[in-house]
């Protein structure tokens, strides 16, 4: 691995680039108490693991779907957007986030959910760039800058923000509450992902457009949201 670093360079750095811009912008947006860089980077690296995780999983829901269903269908593929890949990399996040931060002195803030929720989703689309753009080029890496990594952002964004609410009612002792977030946490990135992927997946004529029209809205969304959290930041 390490002498692809060195002999893509500039590859490396059009696949890492986009992501390290967008952890600084939300870093950054940490009103109250800025996060340690341990945790930081080690949230980076678990979201990396995470796509190890991720892709045992997809195959093995690969395999399966394959066996139950036609993959032409319409129902394989909305089944492998959703459940398979939606599911199992915004599982792999979520797992690997909560171990490394439910219990964390240092999360003492609503705002500290999205930073580690982002942190964790860049780590992962950091190292998932790094593996397309090697296999497709510099074109694949401009692309993926203005789609993919963003994309990842805005899951991480959406995912926080249920994150730190779930914890803030375990600590008020609500736990059947704070459950319900921690599934919403779980289930409303899916739910985007899912979109994302089954929209840019399809053949028809016109999708492309579609495609365009959900990416913008829900950069924008994504991008309102981080701010107004930013703005709303509060102690638990």
């Amino acid at each position: 691995m390490l002498s692809v670093f060195f002999l893509h360079p500039l590859l490396i750095a059009a696949a890492v680039i986009p992501a390290v811009l967008l952890l600084i912008r939300v870093y950054r947006s940490d009103r109250l108490e800025r996060e340690p860089a341990g945790l930081l980077i080690g949230l980076i690296l678990r979201g990396i693991l995470a796509t190890v995780l991720a892709m045992i999983a997809e195959r093995i829901g690969e395999t399966l779907l394959a066996f139950f269903f036609g993959e032409g269908t319409l129902l394989y593929r909305l089944l492998l957007c959703f459940i398979v890949v939606g599911g199992s990399e915004e599982g792999a996040k979520l797992l690997l986030l909560k171990r490394r931060t439910w219990r964390s002195p240092s999360f003492d803030c609503q705002f500290d959910g999205v930073v580690y929720a982002v942190f964790v989703s860049l780590g992962f689309a950091l190292w998932e760039n790094i593996g397309y753009v090697l296999m497709y080029g510099l074109g694949t890496a401009l692309l993926r800058a203005v789609t993919a990594v963003p994309g990842h952002a805005c899951f991480g964004v959406f995912m926080g923000m249920w994150y730190a609410t779930a914890r803030r009612y375990e600590n008020y002792g609500w736990h059947e509450k704070s459950k319900g977030y921690l599934w919403k946490s779980f289930l409303i990135p899916v739910l985007l992902h899912g979109c994302y992927d089954s929209i840019a997946m399809s053949d028809r004529q016109g999708f492309g457009l579609i495609f365009l029209v959900f990416v913008v809205g829900m950069f924008i969304a994504a991008n309102l949201l981080l701010k107004k959290l930013s703005r709303q930041d509060s102690y638990f």
